[in-house]
């Protein structure tokens, strides 16, 4: 008998160490709004993170508003800081692929001086979600050309661009369709939080695709200019640019 109390005692304080001692933590769980020592384990895993492609389109149309739902849940997993301005800052697209779960992005742009040249963005990424292969140009204007690194925060990415093809060695790595036509850089770097990758060059060609549970990236880079972004799939490339 007094070990079954025991055991009962450690659970719950499980549940409050996982939850904060807060039924809502699994809102969707009647016996965890109840604390029941059986629903502990469950209620203290991790959101699995699984997302079905459809539920980002209402009547054909990516909703951005479910997609920033999604990025949320992303940014709780990793304990990302969430302020009441971080909804309205998330910038997420699908690129037109109508498959957001394969090829899309959600970004927030924390700095882009354009008159000193530092540029500072936050980047997430789905589980196994692939930002498209792009580059950049010079601008038209007085900015340069667009030079930048990635230091992976939380989950996985492989960066990938020039070098000697590798891919081969990373089975995992899935080009999704709505990616047509492939790519056309083949070097990938698995990166683990805490690791930085630079690109190596200017105009280089590059794409990421996340792990299978996602990825947040911090990006630094001189200066980022939307007109001067040129993606390697013609459809993604006239849908970023608003053509």
């Amino acid at each position: 008998m007094g070990k079954k109390i025991l055991l009962y005692v450690a659970a719950v304080m499980t549940f409050s160490s996982c939850c904060g001692g807060k039924k809502e933590c699994c809102e969707k769980k009647e016996c965890c709004k109840k604390e029941e020592v059986s629903c502990v384990k469950s209620c203290c895993a991790k959101d699995s993170l699984v997302f079905d492609n459809a539920s980002f389109y209402t009547d054909g149309k990516f909703n951005v508003e479910v997609g920033k739902d999604a990025i949320i849940r992303l940014m709780k997993r990793y304990n990302y800081p969430i302020t009441d301005k971080t909804r309205d800052q998330l910038w997420v697209s699908d690129y037109g692929t109508g498959r957001f779960t394969e090829v899309g992005l959600a970004a927030i742009m924390y700095a882009n001086d354009t008159k000193d040249f530092y540029m500072l963005q936050d980047m997430f990424l789905l589980p196994n979600q692939m930002l498209p292969e792009h580059w950049h140009e010079k601008p038209e204007s007085e900015l340069p050309a667009k030079m930048e690194g990635w230091l992976v925060r939380n989950g996985l990415s492989y960066i990938v661009g020039e070098g000697e093809d590798n891919l081969a060695a990373f089975p995992e790595i899935k080009i999704p369709d709505a990616h047509t036509g492939g790519v056309t850089v083949k070097n990938a770097v698995k990166t683990l939080p805490g690791e930085f990758v630079p690109l190596n060059r200017k105009f280089a060609h590059h794409w990421q695709i996340a792990g299978p549970e996602g990825a947040i990236i911090t990006e630094v880079a001189n200066v980022h200019c939307n007109e001067a972004v040129r993606h390697q799939v013609k459809s993604i490339n006239d849908n970023f640019l608003g053509k």
